[in-house]
């Protein structure tokens, strides 16, 4: 069993903890947390070893009920590997706690590409990872761009990609975060920064990235113009996406018109927080001009990396190949929308039955 740590219990973390323990080959050794909020409480209720990341606030937890079995450093020492979900910027500043233990560490998209060996996704890059003591997994929106990149260009070749992002303001929780009332050009200069962040999974590919931050906590929206090198129609594109386990290509009928909607799919669907791990591609927006593809997708920026955290762990300990690891993550979390509700995420790792077509 692979024995994880987990530094940072929020919305990344929580996740990531949870989709830890659904994994046969792995265990959640315990998660860290700076202060006994209503996260630490539930974490303890689920039965996750609690640390405190900072040990001087050790007393708070104890005065709110948390039983502690220990301080962060023990967490590493305990670990096979440690994965970092603290906030952006925090990552950086632990790195040499994981190394002083030679514990590997996977760090989260918030953090600079040079925190690690690699910058992770697991369509596309797993094998580089095979074998590093350290790993950044790429944000949500890098995840999601990079999984619909790959396969095209495997398949057709690729000359250069646009994509203009719509960018939620904050997620649910994040009542601090903004705009409330705007619609704000994130940042103002072109091109954005996510651009540069998908080259450090395809260091060649030609792209250009905007970005808009509206006031919504729902879900990131993309748009994707794609020269490709290849002349295609839209039903091989469309045949290409749906192979893909991680990409759910909506179909017209499903009366799914925005991300409210999907949201709510995935609540009747029994997900867990009502999170949504594939990218959701509108099947009616996939169109062809020419050699140039265009569609929409839908990126739900609080669980799409979670699958990718897992593997990563896989591709670190060298444990399974991309498409061993890949199956696994998908089957335990139950990854894969068929165009019905899917099965509620078991505990027991016995697999998820998804509901007839």
């Amino acid at each position: 069993m692979i024995r994880v740590g987990v530094n940072g219990y929020g919305t990344i973390g929580k996740r990531v903890a949870d989709a830890v323990a659904l994994q046969p080959d792995m265990e959640v050794v315990g998660v860290a947390k700076t202060k006994p909020n209503f996260e630490a409480h539930t974490a303890d209720q689920r039965g996750y070893e609690m640390y405190a990341a900072i040990p001087d606030r050790a007393p708070l937890f104890g005065d709110a009920g948390v039983e502690l079995a220990g301080a962060v450093d023990e967490l590493v020492a305990a670990a096979d590997i440690m994965i970092d979900c603290t906030p952006s910027g925090i990552g950086a500043e632990n790195k040499s706690l994981y190394e002083s233990y030679d514990t590997p560490a996977i760090f989260q998209g918030g953090e600079d590409a040079t925190i690690a060996e690699v910058s992770f996704n697991a369509r596309a890059n797993y094998a580089a990872a095979c074998g590093t003591d350290s790993v950044r997994v790429v944000s949500c929106n890098t995840t999601g761009l990079s999984r619909v990149i790959a396969p095209l260009q495997e398949a057709y070749g690729i000359e250069q990609v646009r994509t203009t992002l719509v960018r939620r303001g904050g997620d649910p929780s994040q009542n601090s975060r903004g705009p409330i009332n705007d619609i704000l050009p994130n940042p103002i200069s072109i091109p954005s920064h996510h651009g540069p962040d998908v080259n450090t999974i395809f260091p060649d590919l030609a792209i250009d990235t905007l970005g808009l931050k509206v006031p919504a906590t729902l879900m990131h929206v993309h748009a994707l113009n794609v020269t490709l090198k290849s002349d295609v129609t839209v039903a091989h594109v469309r045949q290409l996406l749906e192979e893909e386990s991680r990409i759910y290509v909506i179909s017209e009928g499903m009366g799914i018109d925005g991300a409210g909607k999907l949201k709510d799919f995935a609540h009747d669907a029994g997900r867990p927080r009502g999170d949504i791990w594939e990218n959701c591609v509108w099947g009616e927006s996939i169109a062809i001009s020419g050699r140039d593809l265009y569609f929409f997708q839908a990126i739900h920026q609080e669980s799409d990396v979670i699958p990718e955290n897992i593997d990563a762990i896989r591709a670190m300990t060298e444990s399974a190949t991309a498409a061993e690891s890949i199956e696994l993550t998908n089957r335990t979390l139950g990854v894969g929308i068929t165009g019905s509700p899917v099965g509620v995420v078991d505990t027991d790792h016995s697999g998820v039955e998804a509901a007839d077509d």
